[in-house]
């Protein structure tokens, strides 16, 4: 199986869109169809980015042997973090804050029921 069919099939086990997998990346919606068609070659700096950026084995990305990722990737923070890369800077901001929120408010909870702990 070639590296651009391994990509697919990485996107696909994130549960990403292209959309989304190429701006977690920083490159276009298109170059990942085309890598994803064999259209496109696959260099070095795309497979680096790509192992960064979603905690891929670079063994795997090349050759297709071991493990897909390098540890087990937490699917919902993989998504957050796509997500928010996607947002405008001053959404980035209004997530932060929003985060600095519920965390003052668990706080508050588990200080009010500490038996309550998870």
């Amino acid at each position: 199986m070639p590296v651009n069919t391994r990509i697919k099939e990485l996107r696909q086990a994130l549960k990403l869109s292209q959309a989304n997998f190429s701006k977690g990346i920083s490159i276009s919606n298109g170059y990942i169809a085309g890598i994803e068609l064999n259209k496109r070659k696959v260099n070095d700096r795309i497979i680096k980015l790509i192992c960064f950026t979603y905690n891929v084995s670079e063994i795997w990305l090349r050759t297709g042997e071991g493990e897909m990722f390098a540890n087990v990737p937490d699917v919902r923070l993989t998504h957050i973090l796509t997500t928010f890369k996607t947002l405008r800077p001053e959404f980035q901001e209004y997530v932060l804050r929003q985060i600095s929120h519920l965390i003052e408010l668990q706080q508050k909870v588990t200080e009010e029921n500490p038996d309550n702990r998870s």
